[in-house]
C-alpha cells in the first residue's frame, strides 16, 4: 500500500479496433501487428481485428499520460508499416462479415461454443483504468460502493453511436451490447471478500461461466492484481480523456477507501444504478444524467461537475487538480466522441468520414487541457501553435520499460 499521503497507483488497459487503411473497414490482422509489438506491453483480444494495450502502474497521472502516449505512438506506427489504422472508440464502423474471426485461443473457441452469437457479436472495445487496492476487503467494499458515480464516467467515454452501419442513437451502444452477457451491470454488497469469493465460485460451478475472468461487473476487484478495476467505459479515441477518467477514478476509489476504512457502512442500491448507466448510454454528455446523489435529471455540465467536486481532496492530494479540473470543465463544452462522430457523418453521410476522423484522434499525442481563450486586452503572442513548456512535455516516446500494468 502507499504510503500515509501518497497517492495509489493507476493504470489502464486500452481496447483497439484494426482497420484497412484504404477501404477503412475492421481488419482481422492482429495477429501481424501484435509480431512488432512488445508482448508485455500489448496482447489480442476475443476478435482477430483488436488488439489490448497494458500501460504501467504510475503514482503520478502525467506520467501515466506520457506512458499511454508512447504506446499509442508505437501501435499507430508498426500499424501503419502494415497498412493498418487503429481506432479507440466503443464500436466499429465499417464491419465485412469475413473479417468476424475470433482469435485462435483455447479460451475464446470455448466462448464461441458456450456463447454462440454473443462471442460473434463481440465488436466492441472498451478502456479499464486500475487503481491499487491491496486489501481484498476493502476492493470489495470499494467496488459496490462506487456504483452510482460510474454512469457520469461512462457518459465521459460514450464513442459508440454506430453499430451495423447505422446510427443507433445511443451515445454507447456498446454499453446495450455488453449488458446481454450474464455477469455484467453494477457489483451488489458482499460482507467480506469469502462472500464474494463465494459467489465467483458459484457461477463457476454452475457452468454459466468458466473462469474468474468472466466477472463482467462495471467495476470489480480484480482477479488476478491487488486492484479495484473500472471496466464501465466505452474506449477513448482523445487520449485527453482517458487521463480525464483515470484521475476521477483513482480519487473516487481513494475517497471511498477513507470511508470504508472509518467503517462507514454504505449499502448501494442497484436499480437506480441501472436506470442513471442507460440513461448515460443513452445522452452521453448531450443530454441529461441522472444526479447520484439525488437520483434527478441534470445538464451533463452540472452532473460532471458534482463528480469532481466529490473528488477534489484526493485530487488536490495527488496533485492532479489543476489538470483533472481544466480537463473535467472542457469535456462537455467538447461533446462526447459519440456528437463528433455524427457531426463527421452528417456532413457527407459517409462512415468512412467518422473513421477518418477516428484515426486522426486516436493518432494525436495531445493530452493537455486546451489553453484559455484569450481575453481582451491580453498579449497576443505571434508565434504559431506554441504551448507553454509544461504542455509542450506532453508528447513522448514509447517507454522501454515493459512491466505489465498494476
Amino acid at each position: 500500500m502507499p504510503e500515509p499521503g501518497e497517492p495509489i497507483k493507476v493504470g489502464v488497459e486500452e481496447e483497439f479496433h484494426v482497420v484497412d487503411l484504404r477501404t477503412r473497414h475492421l481488419a482481422a490482422r492482429s495477429g501481424l501487428l501484435l509480431e512488432a509489438l512488445p508482448p508485455a506491453r500489448f496482447t489480442h483480444e476475443l476478435q482477430r481485428s483488436m488488439v489490448e494495450s497494458n500501460s504501467l502502474p504510475f503514482r503520478a497521472l502525467t506520467e501515466l499520460a506520457r506512458d499511454l502516449c508512447g504506446m499509442r505512438a508505437a501501435l499507430v506506427r508498426e500499424a501503419e508499416a502494415l497498412g493498418l489504422g487503429v481506432v479507440a472508440a466503443g464500436s466499429p464502423q465499417l464491419v465485412d462479415e469475413d473479417q468476424l474471426k475470433i482469435f485462435p485461443d483455447p479460451r475464446y473457441e470455448r466462448m464461441l461454443i458456450d456463447y454462440q452469437v454473443l462471442t460473434r457479436e463481440q465488436l466492441i472495445c472498451g478502456m479499464h483504468v486500475h487503481a491499487e487496492v491491496r486489501d481484498r476487503e476493502l476492493a470489495v467494499a470499494v467496488a459496490h460502493r462506487l456504483a452510482p458515480w460510474l454512469p457520469p464516467l461512462l457518459a465521459l467515454s460514450a464513442s459508440s453511436p454506430f453499430w451495423d452501419g447505422a446510427d443507433t442513437g445511443y451515445a454507447s451502444y456498446r454499453t446495450l451490447v455488453w449488458r446481454r452477457w450474464p455477469t455484467t451491470g453494477p457489483m451488489a454488497c458482499y460482507g467480506s471478500a469469502a462472500d464474494y469469493q463465494q459467489m465467483v465460485d458459484g457461477l463457476i460451478r454452475s457452468g454459466v461461466i468458466a473462469d474468474p475472468g468472466m466477472i463482467y461487473f462495471d467495476i470489480r476487484p480484480s482477479c488476478h492484481l491487488p486492484t479495484v478495476e473500472l471496466r464501465i467505459c466505452d474506449s477513448c479515441p482523445r487520449l485527453a480523456d482517458v487521463v480525464l477518467i483515470a484521475g476521477l477514478f483513482r480519487a473516487l476509489v481513494a475517497t471511498e477507501l477513507e470511508s470504508a476504512r472509518r467503517g462507514t457502512g454504505r449499502e448501494v442500491r442497484l436499480e437506480p444504478v441501472r436506470a442513471a448507466t442507460w440513461q448515460a448510454a443513452r445522452s452521453g454528455l448531450e443530454g441529461e444524467l441522472v444526479d447520484p446523489v439525488e437520483g434527478v435529471p441534470r445538464p451533463a455540465a452540472e452532473v460532471i461537475a458534482r463528480l469532481l467536486d466529490r473528488a477534489r481532496p484526493h485530487l488536490a492530494e495527488a496533485g492532479d487538480w489543476e489538470l483533472v479540473s481544466a480537463l473535467a470543465r472542457q469535456a462537455p463544452a467538447r461533446g462526447s466522441s459519440a456528437a463528433r462522430q455524427r457531426a463527421a457523418h452528417a456532413r457527407h453521410g459517409r462512415l468512412e468520414d467518422v473513421v477518418d476522423l477516428l484515426l486522426a484522434e486516436t493518432r494525436s499525442s495531445d493530452w493537455a487541457p486546451d489553453p484559455p481563450a484569450p481575453q481582451p486586452g491580453d498579449q497576443i503572442d505571434p508565434r504559431p501553435d506554441q504551448r507553454p513548456d509544461h504542455q509542450t512535455v506532453h508528447r513522448t516516446d514509447p517507454r522501454p520499460d515493459h512491466r505489465p500494468a498494476v
